[in-house]
């Protein structure tokens, strides 16, 4: 698999429609790793529309020299940390959106299934940031440590100390919680 350098080739080329398959291949994605940062999902949807138009707007930039998932990210990063640090000098840029909840079926299992996803998403807030996004880059987005050290801008030890960092904290995180039930 080429990780979607193929279909952006053919975008550079002049397909428009390759453009679309490469954002309903990382659109998900991305929103979820971008909520990671902002918490807010409508705020992360927007940002990642943002990632997309970088992507039109300066189509050469991209050098295929990583892949094209990793490029993605890494604007997706940068735009997040952007946001968040103006955030930090304008308190009015928080922005409260209603969202929709979707119809739910409240079987017991699924129920469990999202109690647990919750957990584990409280889990890795209570952790370093660091920690949560490399180990939401590689077990979530299944990059590689060589992927994820471009994007957080760490070499391939530096990743894999913080990946072996991240999972002793993340277990201590839930075993608290586990305790406090």
């Amino acid at each position: 698999m080429d990780n979607g350098e193929s279909s952006y080739r053919r975008f550079l080329d002049g397909d428009e429609n390759a453009f679309g398959e490469i954002v309903t291949v990382y659109k998900d994605s991305l929103i979820f790793f971008i909520n990671r940062y902002v918490n807010n999902l409508a705020v992360a949807e927007e940002l990642a529309q943002d990632v997309f138009v970088e992507l039109l707007v300066h189509k050469r930039r991209y050098n295929f020299k990583s892949s094209l998932k990793t490029y993605i990210f890494t604007i997706g990063r940068n735009l997040a940390v952007s946001y968040i640090r103006k955030c930090a000098r304008k308190p009015e840029c928080a922005f409260e959106f209603i969202e929709n909840e979707k119809d739910k079926i409240m079987l017991e299992d699924e129920f469990v299934r999202e109690e647990e996803k919750r957990e584990l998403h409280e889990a890795l807030g209570r952790i370093p940031e660091d920690y949560s996004t490399a180990l939401h880059l590689i077990y979530f987005e299944g990059m590689s440590n060589e992927q994820v050290g471009k994007i957080m801008k760490k070499n391939k030890k530096q990743v894999e100390n913080i990946v072996y960092r991240a999972k002793k904290a993340l277990r201590k995180e839930l075993e608290k919680e586990a305790v406090l039930e």
